[in-house]
Order: C-alpha cells, then sequence, then structure tokens
C-alpha cells in the first residue's frame, strides 16, 4: 500500500510524476480548483472585512471524496500543484479540505517535470506560504467585486448578458485609444529618392540621406521636380567611406510574454493555443526509450534568469557542437525587467540534449514546432554575438549628400542555431575610393504618404499589456480571450479593432469609473498585490482601499449613468417564417441572424459576410466568409453544404484575363499583396499596380 500521497492539478502531470517515484508513492489530480467562490451569489461579504465565501465547485465532489479517502491510507501527503500564487491557493484549498495540519510541511514545488526535480521536491517539502494564498485571494476577489458589481450596471444601463473585469476592461480602453488615433490621423505627402549608380560598371544603389547638410523633408511633387533637375546637374562622388565592426547579441531566454509574443509572429499562434501546447510539453510527453517527461519548465514566469546546472550543460552541448569560439568565455546574465516578480526560471528545455530533432517524431507538428523555437533561444541566449562588417558611404552630388551602406558576415555566432532569428542578406558594394567620380545610372522619386499607428495584433498587446504592468504571465492568454469572447473587440485580419459595443462600454466605464480603466492605477494596484507576498501588506487592506472608494462611484453610476440604447443592425436577410428582415444578434460564438419578430417567431441563421462575388463553382451562391474550427478564416459557397468550394484568400471582383475566374487578394511578408487566380488549373498571378495599369 502507498504511504505517500502526492496531489498535483491535472492526468497528464500525474501520470508522468509517479513514473518517476516508487511503489510506495500514489499520484493523484485534483483536476485544478476544488475549491471556489459561489457562481450564483457575490461570495464576498464586504460588511464582514471582506471575508469570503467558499464552496466546493460543482462536480468536484467525487474528486473530493476520491482524495480524502486517499489521503486517510496515507502516512504524509505531498501537494505539488503549480508553483505561482494559484497553484499555492489550490493546494491551501486542498489542505483544509482534506484537514491537514496547518503547520505541516505537505507543500512540495519544481520548475520541470523530470525525475531529479520530482526526487528533490520531495526531500524538501515546506509549510504552505500564506502570504502567496492571500496575495491570490485579494486578486480573486477583487475581480469578483469589479466584474459582479459592474455588470448589473451595464445590463440595466445598455444591455442585458454584459460583463466587466478589472484588467480586461483595461485591455479594451487601449485599443479603444488606438482607434481613435487611427480615426484622428491625417495622412501627410512625402518624397524620397533612390539612385542608381555605377563605379567601373559595376552597379549599386544609394539614398537621399542629406540636402545643405541638414536632415530634410520632401513635401510635394513640385519640390522633388525641383530636387531632381538639382541633381541631374552634378556630378556625383565618393566623400568619405567608414567601415565598422558591428556585434548582433542574441535574445534572452522566453519568458511568457516573450513567448507569444514570439509564437505569434513566427508560428501564428493565438496565446490561447500557445499556452495550451507548452502546457503539454511541461506536464509531459512520452518520448520513447526515455519514457514520459517534461521537455519545458514552468511556463509562466516573468524572469530571464536560468539555473546554473541548466547554463552549464548549454555551455557545453555549445562547444562540443559548434566549436569553442561561439561559447562566451563567462556565462552570459541577462537582466529581468524592473518590477517582475523573478519567481522562476526564464522558459528553457529541461534538457538542452533533448535536441528538436531527437524528439520530433513523438511530438505533433505544433508540439515540435513550439519546442524548436523554444529550444533554439534558449541555446542561442547562452551563444556570442554575430559579428558583421559594415560599410557606409557618402556620394556628395552638390548641395545633396546620398548613403550607400553594405554588410557582411564576419561569423554567425547564435544565428548559427537560432533559424527564428532572421540572419540579414550580406550587401555587397564594389570597390569605393574616396575622391572617386561615380556615374549617376538612374533617379528614383517615390511618393509616400504618412500611415497611422497600426491596430494592435495579440503580439502587440501581449507586449503593451507587459510593458504598462497590467496582468501577469498567467493572465495575459485570458485577457485576449475573453475581450474577444464578450464581444468587445474583433479581429480584422491578424489585428483588434473594437466593436461599437466595446466602444460604448468603454466610454461609460472610463467616465464613471476612471480608476478601473486606468493604465497606471491598475499597474500600482497590481504592484499592491506583489507586496502582499512579501507580507509589506495586508491583503484585506488592499481590497478595503479599492472597493469602499469604488461602492461609492457605483452608487453614483447607477444615478448618473444615461441609459444607452443599442441599435439593432437590420439586415436584408429576410426571415422564411414571417417575412420581416432579420437583425444581428450577439452570442457566445459571435454574431447571428435573429428574426425580430421573437418570441412569436424564433427563427435564427448563421451570420455571412458576404464578399459580392459568385462562387466558382455553382455560380448559384455567394463567398462568404467563414471560420474554421481553430478560427481561421475562409471564404465558402453560400449554398454549402450543397455546394463544398472553397478557398483561403480573399475574393475580389477582378476577373482573370485568362481564364475569367475572379482573382484572389494575398497578402504576404515577403511578397507583401499579389492577386491569384481562384481557378486552381490556371496559374496567373499579378501585383496591384499591375492590376490597375491594366
Amino acid at each position: 500500500m502507498a504511504k505517500n500521497l502526492v496531489i498535483v492539478e491535472s492526468p497528464a502531470k500525474a501520470k508522468t510524476i509517479s513514473k518517476f517515484l516508487g511503489k510506495s508513492f500514489k499520484v493523484e489530480a485534483s483536476m485544478g480548483h476544488v475549491i471556489d467562490l459561489p457562481k450564483s451569489q457575490l461570495g464576498v461579504n464586504v460588511e464582514e472585512n471582506f471575508e469570503p465565501k467558499y464552496i466546493t465547485i460543482r462536480g468536484k465532489g467525487d474528486v473530493l471524496k476520491k482524495l480524502r479517502k486517499a489521503t486517510k491510507k496515507s502516512d504524509n501527503v505531498f501537494l505539488a500543484t503549480d508553483p505561482d500564487r494559484e497553484g499555492e491557493a489550490i493546494s491551501w484549498h486542498l489542505s483544509r479540505a482534506l484537514k491537514l495540519d496547518d503547520t505541516s510541511k505537505c507543500r512540495i514545488e519544481f520548475n520541470e517535470i523530470t525525475k531529479q526535480a520530482i526526487k528533490n521536491a520531495i526531500k524538501d517539502p515546506r509549510q504552505i506560504d500564506q502570504n502567496r494564498v492571500d496575495a491570490q485571494q485579494a486578486r480573486r476577489l477583487l475581480d469578483r467585486l469589479v466584474g459582479y458589481k459592474l455588470s448589473p450596471l451595464l445590463w440595466k444601463k445598455v444591455r442585458r448578458g454584459l460583463s466587466a473585469g478589472r484588467v480586461q476592461s483595461v485591455a479594451v480602453k487601449i485599443i479603444c485609444e488606438r482607434e481613435e488615433e487611427i480615426e484622428a490621423f491625417e495622412p501627410e505627402e512625402y518624397w524620397t529618392i533612390d539612385v542608381n549608380l555605377e563605379s567601373e560598371n559595376q552597379p549599386f544603389e544609394a539614398k537621399l540621406h542629406r540636402i545643405n547638410n541638414n536632415k530634410f523633408k520632401i513635401k510635394n511633387e513640385k519640390e522633388v521636380n525641383q530636387a531632381v533637375s538639382e541633381i541631374k546637374q552634378n556630378q556625383f562622388n565618393i566623400k568619405e567611406l567608414k567601415e565598422r565592426k558591428r556585434r548582433r547579441n542574441p535574445s534572452p531566454p522566453f519568458t511568457t510574454s516573450s513567448l507569444q509574443q514570439k509564437a505569434a509572429n513566427s508560428l501564428n499562434f493565438s496565446a490561447k493555443k500557445t499556452m495550451y501546447i507548452a502546457q503539454q510539453l511541461y506536464e509531459g510527453l512520452d518520448i520513447g526509450a526515455e519514457g514520459t517527461i517534461g521537455l519545458i519548465t514552468y511556463i509562466r514566469t516573468d524572469s530571464t534568469r536560468i539555473s546554473k546546472e541548466a547554463q552549464k550543460e548549454a555551455r557545453g552541448y555549445i562547444k562540443k557542437n559548434y566549436g569553442d569560439k561561439y561559447c562566451p568565455k563567462t556565462p552570459k546574465k541577462y537582466k529581468t525587467k524592473s518590477g517582475a516578480q523573478d519567481a522562476h526560471e526564464a522558459i528553457r528545455p529541461t534538457s538542452v540534449l533533448r535536441e528538436p530533432k531527437k524528439v520530433k517524431k513523438y511530438l505533433n507538428n505544433d508540439q515540435y514546432r513550439l519546442y524548436k523555437m523554444l529550444w533554439e533561444r534558449f541555446v542561442a541566449s547562452q551563444m556570442n554575438p554575430a559579428i558583421y562588417k559594415t560599410l557606409s558611404v557618402d556620394i556628395q552630388a552638390g548641395k545633396y549628400l546620398f548613403r550607400a551602406k553594405g554588410s557582411q558576415t564576419l561569423f554567425k555566432g547564435f544565428l548559427a542555431v537560432d533559424t527564428f532569428k532572421s540572419s540579414k542578406e550580406d550587401t555587397e558594394l564594389p570597390e569605393l575610393k574616396e575622391g572617386e567620380e561615380v556615374k549617376l545610372v538612374k533617379l528614383n522619386p517615390d511618393q509616400h504618404f504618412t500611415k497611422p499607428p497600426a491596430r494592435y495584433t495579440e503580439a502587440k498587446l501581449v507586449k503593451t499589456l507587459e510593458e504598462k504592468g497590467i496582468g501577469r504571465p498567467s493572465t495575459y492568454a485570458p485577457i485576449v480571450g475573453t475581450i474577444q469572447n464578450r464581444g468587445y473587440v474583433q479581429k480584422e485580419g491578424k489585428r483588434f479593432e473594437p466593436t461599437d459595443l466595446g466602444k460604448i462600454v468603454n466610454q461609460l466605464l472610463s467616465e464613471h469609473f476612471p480608476d478601473v480603466t486606468d493604465t497606471e492605477f491598475t499597474a500600482n494596484l497590481e504592484e499592491e498585490l506583489d507586496s502582499i507576498v512579501t507580507g509589506k501588506v495586508s491583503w484585506k487592506k488592499v481590497l478595503k482601499d479599492f472597493y469602499f472608494p469604488f461602492a461609492e462611484k457605483l452608487d453614483i453610476a447607477y444615478d448618473d449613468m444615461e441609459k444607452v440604447q443599442l441599435e439593432e443592425e437590420v439586415t436584408d436577410e429576410v426571415c422564411e417564417e414571417c417575412g420581416k428582415n432579420m437583425i444581428v444578434k450577439h452570442g457566445r460564438y459571435g454574431k447571428f441572424l435573429a428574426c425580430p419578430g421573437f418570441p412569436d417567431c424564433k427563427n435564427t441563421k448563421p451570420y455571412l459576410i458576404k464578399t459580392g462575388v459568385d462562387c466558382l463553382e455553382c455560380e448559384e451562391g455567394e463567398m462568404v466568409q467563414r471560420k474554421s474550427k481553430k478560427g481561421r478564416t475562409f471564404y465558402g459557397c453560400s449554398n454549402y453544404p450543397d455546394c463544398e468550394f472553397m478557398i483561403w484568400n480573399k475574393p475580389t471582383e477582378h476577373e482573370c484575363p485568362d481564364c475569367d475566374a475572379f482573382l484572389m487578394e494575398k497578402t504576404t511578408k515577403k511578397r507583401g499583396t499579389e492577386y491569384l487566380c481562384a481557378n486552381k488549373e490556371c496559374d496567373f498571378k499579378t501585383t496591384p499596380e499591375d492590376l490597375e495599369n491594366d
């Protein structure tokens, strides 16, 4: 019979850990939280010094019963929930539910799920850290008070079913403010001038850099024509050559935020998907002879430090596989950002010896891609920088100074391993001498317009939240998901834009609850929650300081906040059952069409974004925008399932000159925007410029 009981959160983690421990250990899973605040009521007694009302979560009774039974049969109980504040709170709830001694050393934690890490943790149990528990309680109760107090107000003043969150409201405001900047933006015209030059029949390019040795701005066509006319009248002479060596340093190992950003940019993963896959890599996968083992360390962290053991292993790997010149003489250290909790290491492989190519056959494609990116970043972070030779050439043409730049890779350094870090291509320049005259081949004036600030991508939003101190590593993905699920923001392509509903709710909350949507106030509140961990402040004081001013504003808002009447969006779609024009409604899964005659008529339909382009296959339906199960946008026939024609690229009204099918618009980082024929048997493609000229 097992004398020791280890309780973790997930069955996957339990399966991995049980293989590391002997027969005297039994490993069970709590399936996450077992105790929480009730959903049906506030669950916080404000009058009794914010005393929380905790209950067993519905459906977790059998889990607790099983854990209690196992506890009675065990001499020792070890609570091995995640090594963060939420994990500490889960252990605290479990210890109370299982009636463990408050002073018992029942808590163990580990940063990676490997045999040695688990055994070391078992040897070094500790008491539950009440400060960590209190910090998590304070966060949970703050979020509950804001959500459960603001939501009824929004129901009354805007629309039933709405909800508001403490941190999510700030994220929505950030997106709304960017949209306001975009709407207020007025583009300004400006011109650039590039030149094609030759030296002894060897061509090279240069850009206009200075006019009369000053920075310049050519504002319109008249000014550029004058400049072009003057430039043509001058000789081009090499004024100065500057040769330098430049170092390009590797990036630090991943934190939660930087992992989500890089996965979004390089792998096209959402924050939610990144964390889901990372959790699988952390909890453990079967990799053949080694059995089930965690491939990466704990995934919720804001620190860039790594253990001496991991660093030593990485340095040994680099020397063996790349040579001594790739390994720094002294181990690299990276500075963790100010304000970081620094509770855990950076995210890294549990062993650098588990190369991606060795474990690839045991992983699915998404697991492999994320692991490869993470492994490469860690190894690269411990390597020497890349070194380039750069050449800067100034060419004088009267009062106009042009500059040409060239570069050559002298030493690849960390770029030898980091395939996700783009390696800059060498730019060769001909052999040039100071004072030499070069030949002008062509002048290239080009018109531009200043662009408004870009809308936020998931990666940029996560980065902004981190920079402003909003939320913590474990909250970035839930924040991004929640504001979309509530219908306050939507994605246009890969970028967020606020919905009309989001704009209205943000305006109302910003006006009546400025603290709730203020980034600085929210960041300071995060710091206060952090200070609870160190014992500097009481968690109930933090609640008290926030809640009572908030409650006063709430009372005023019920009286002063104007009721907003949201106009229903009427469509051309006619209800087959009663003949009325259907209206757009918002549900849990986004927009849908509903009959305005509800409840007499309960007819509903999917909301389809029409493109105005006829289906290429059946010619009766229209191409409409749809979403795949993974959230990717595609375009299919409105007659589905009778017609299953679909494409991934946006259909346009332009016709293919070769076969009369419609053209699709496709945008990539490398090629920019181009138009392709939707007919799979036709390989016609063109650029927007050529299409416009035609």
